[in-house]
């Protein structure tokens, strides 16, 4: 535990070596295609604080027979605001052929999975509503708003964000100790308060080799990010404070995990404002898919194929990667952007928007691209055009974006 409060910092917050060693666990459920756990986190209230998790692979979910010689890729699944650790998305994951683990960061249990009661097979998810879920005897901080911004005023211990990228890395750690698992084949992606955890997480964790923070992002204490007003509520001293440990923008800059943001059009938690900044701050490699009106789910959250075929690019070396788009050129009369693809691209799009007010309500409008050999070429930018990006879509039907322009 942080006894002082005086000298914060990533490294004093996240001791990296204390928190590579993988916690102590105990199965809840070790049987079942969805397996259920709970391991150690940090210390809180005076005591160590219990996680609950689910655990899922190709084995466990009967898509294989055995482990393979070198071992699984393994996948660290962060729930958002209001969610849990969700079974439906280890199993998605293990049907993509990785192991997966999902804790619950907010201090809670949810109810177990339904399974055909004839095949044994996964049916559907027991945690879709918070009511089907068990506060925890020996659990952390809740995942409340008062936990996750206005107890900076308080010992670290009490900070939700200290605990859930701890929490997260030690997940990391456990998943990794795993004989089924490559340990150097793992990545990371969260949803919402989840993909605002996935950028701090993989700042301060070089071990990913991938991540994909949904909707997630930094500046949340500028724009017209929702979470600005809880931000703006505290006292100028803790507002500072709460930016310098745990707004992603005051870490990002140390990521060197190549990251893929994805995000819509449209999102009032994590707008394109705050976007377009955090996209220029990782030291890694960025890709960026942004999807016109995409919605805030986690179901929309982690249905876009684009993630999985990312991490397949850096835990399945043999795989295709996503096409790689380049700084975009405005000249008098088009937008050009270099790209690079190993599947051949089968559309280009120039998205814009000339309307003013909340990002969240704006019309937004599009035109077909020119796809050349090796670059795409766009009509020029009408000339009362605030926000623009550009999307290339492969034969796969993976989509990918230029970080967004704003004017």
């Amino acid at each position: 535990m942080v006894a002082s409060t005086t000298s914060l910092t990533a490294e004093t917050l996240w001791d990296i070596g204390l928190l590579s060693v993988a916690p102590k666990f105990r199965w809840l459920e070790s049987d079942k295609p969805i397996r259920s756990m709970l391991y150690e986190g940090l210390p809180y209230k005076g005591r160590v604080a219990e996680v609950f998790a689910w655990y899922a692979s190709p084995l466990t979910i009967g898509e294989v027979s055995e482990s393979p010689a070198n071992g699984f890729p393994a996948a660290v699944l962060i729930h958002g605001g209001g969610g849990t650790a969700f079974a439906e998305w280890t199993h998605l994951w293990a049907k993509r052929g990785y192991a997966a683990i999902a804790m619950d960061l907010g201090a809670h249990q949810p109810d177990d999975p339904i399974y055909d009661s004839a095949t044994g097979q996964f049916v559907r998810d027991g945690a879709k509503d918070t009511e089907n879920r068990t506060p925890l005897k020996n659990g952390g901080p809740n995942q409340a708003g008062e936990d996750k911004v206005d107890s900076v005023d308080r010992d670290p211990e009490h900070h939700w964000s200290r605990h859930a990228v701890a929490n997260t890395i030690l997940a990391h750690s456990l998943i990794r100790s795993f004989p089924e698992i490559n340990a150097e084949r793992t990545a990371v992606t969260g949803i919402s308060w989840g993909g605002y955890t996935t950028c701090i997480a993989a700042s301060v964790d070089s071990r990913f080799k991938a991540a994909a923070p949904v909707y997630g992002c930094g500046f949340l204490y500028e724009g017209e990010s929702v979470q600005k007003p809880e931000i703006d509520k505290l006292a100028p001293e803790y507002r500072a404070k709460w930016i310098a440990l745990y707004d992603p923008s005051s870490h990002l800059s140390r990521c060197r995990v190549p990251i893929l943001f994805v995000n819509g059009t449209h999102d009032i938690h994590y707008p394109l404002d705050s976007y377009a900044r955090t996209l220029a701050l990782p030291a890694g490699p960025v890709s960026v898919r942004i999807e016109p009106d995409m919605l805030h789910s986690h179901e929309h959250g982690w249905a876009p194929d684009e993630i999985g075929m990312f991490f397949d690019t850096y835990c399945h070396p043999e795989s295709s990667s996503l096409p790689q788009l380049g700084e975009p050129k405005h000249t008098s009369d088009s937008i050009n952007v270099s790209y690079t693809s190993p599947i051949p691209l089968n559309s280009a799009v120039f998205h814009y928007t000339t309307e003013s007010g909340p990002r969240s309500e704006r019309t937004w409008q599009k035109s077909v691209a020119t796809i050349a050999p090796d670059s795409i070429t766009a009509p020029s930018l009408p000339a009362d055009a605030n926000t623009w990006f550009i999307t290339a879509t492969d034969e796969r039907g993976a989509m990918i974006s230029t970080a967004p322009v704003i004017v």
